[in-house]
């Protein structure tokens, strides 16, 4: 699949540039490009922290330039936490990788520039891009580290990625229900609950009997689930004796 670029401008450190390449591989991206790096590059102590991302780092594009490193690309996003006094479009992450995903399935190039720890990017950087991302942050404290930018941008791209559920059910090797068997659940409840009395006044038993039912098939339950509630029952509802 095609990807944005996530450029790191002049970073400085290279535990940082490590976490954000771990970072990136979380969420499947892998197009690293870094410009002028301080340390120089390669750098053993990014390679200590990308843990198992180092290909990300062995497949880096290094570059003197800004200009050079985002020259193949059509569209820049620049990160910034600080109003800059440029007229820009400013987007949230979410929105930013929307439309990264949306003009790169158009077959459009696409670059994320990411600045150094010190003081991000200069104006001087982000006049090269089209949009800036302003995460939504405590104003009192805007202040990101380079691989939590990196982090944030790269979960809002796989977010966005078709097949990524907002909600699943783990069932942990259980079956659900059936829609019979939950009715066989509701049957024995009623069966039990009306012979000792318990819908009562006569003049309300069908509302209460249907409220029980609607509590049952709102919720998701498992076979075993059915099986204990039918247990449970059977164990209150024992004689002296062991007759029910």
């Amino acid at each position: 699949m095609q990807q944005p670029a996530f450029v790191l401008v002049r970073p400085q450190m290279g535990e940082n540039i490590g976490a954000a390449a771990r970072a990136m591989w979380n969420f499947g991206l892998e197009r690293m490009r870094m410009v002028d790096p301080r340390d120089g590059w390669p750098n053993p102590r990014a390679v200590a922290l990308a843990s198992g991302a180092g290909r990300l780092l062995d497949e880096a594009g290094i570059f003197d330039s800004l200009a050079d490193a985002v020259g193949d690309c059509d569209y820049v996003f620049a990160t910034t936490a600080r109003g800059r006094g440029l007229t820009k479009p400013v987007v949230t992450p979410e929105r930013a990788m929307e439309q990264a995903r949306a003009m790169i399935g158009q077959g459009r190039r696409v670059a994320v520039l990411f600045g150094p720890e010190r003081a991000g990017l200069e104006n001087d950087d982000i006049v090269r891009a089209n949009a800036i991302i302003s995460v939504p942050v405590n104003p009192g404290f805007a202040s990101l580290n380079l691989a939590q930018c990196v982090l944030l941008t790269a979960y809002e791209w796989r977010r966005q990625s078709s097949g990524i559920l907002p909600e699943r059910m783990e069932m942990a090797g259980a079956e659900p229900a059936s829609a019979l068997e939950v009715e066989k659940l509701a049957e024995h409840y009623e069966t039990r609950l009306d012979e000792a009395g318990f819908f009562f006044p006569q003049t309300k038993a069908e509302g209460m009997k249907r409220t029980l039912r609607n509590l049952w098939s709102r919720m998701p339950l498992t076979r075993s689930d059915v099986q204990v509630f039918h247990g449970m029952l059977r164990q209150l509802t024992r004689r002296p004796g062991g007759e029910q």
